[in-house]
């Protein structure tokens, strides 16, 4: 659990307090200030340090992306997750999604809430399969919830990440079934 996530559920709150809706261009300087304390760690997203606020924009919120956000009923944005096809045209069947997690709400269901929520609405979107194209090795945590998941590890890129203290270190391509693919359309 990280050191902090106490604080973000106020007394009496707990995890059925949290709602995971739409993300609006209202919650987009809290998803800013996620994304920017994320990467600054420099130990989980690729992303410079320097990203501008407008590439954090069209990250979220660009063409053919829909993002989600998970909401204290406080209105605390505590986290978020953005789901789009991992590929054009005849890969468009495959999801693609990030998440991201404020570190003051790190450790306490909210990375698993999000997952559940995005495999749910991938399946409602009509994706038949996910795939993470650049999952750190190094973390853990989400390697692992990942698994828990049902997700696979089914490649390593060896040392294709520069993490901020390790070095260079491997990514993990990892993918899930979201329907048998027995059961799957004819082209």
């Amino acid at each position: 659990m990280h050191e902090n996530s106490a604080s973000f559920l106020p007394m009496g709150a707990a995890l059925k307090d949290i709602v995971i809706r739409p993300a609006t261009e209202a919650d987009f300087d809290s998803m800013w200030t996620i994304f920017q304390e994320l990467i600054a760690s420099g130990d989980t997203y690729y992303f410079a340090a320097e990203t501008s606020r407008d590439d954090c924009h069209a990250y979220w919120f660009g063409r053919g992306i829909k993002s989600w956000v998970a909401v204290l009923n406080t209105g605390r944005l505590l986290g978020m997750y953005r789901l789009l096809p991992n590929q054009l045209d005849r890969g468009s069947h495959v999801a693609n999604a990030s998440f991201m997690v404020s570190p003051a709400a790190q450790g306490v269901g909210i990375g698993k809430m999000l997952g559940r929520h995005c495999l749910e609405q991938a399946r409602r979107d009509g994706f038949l399969a996910m795939q993470f194209n650049y999952v750190v090795s190094t973390n853990v945590s989400a390697v692992l919830l990942w698994k828990r998941l049902g997700f696979s590890v089914i490649g390593t890129l060896p040392r294709a990440y520069r993490h901020k203290q390790l070095g260079f270190v491997d990514v993990y391509v990892m993918y899930k079934f979201l329907a048998d693919p027995n059961d799957w359309p004819e082209q």
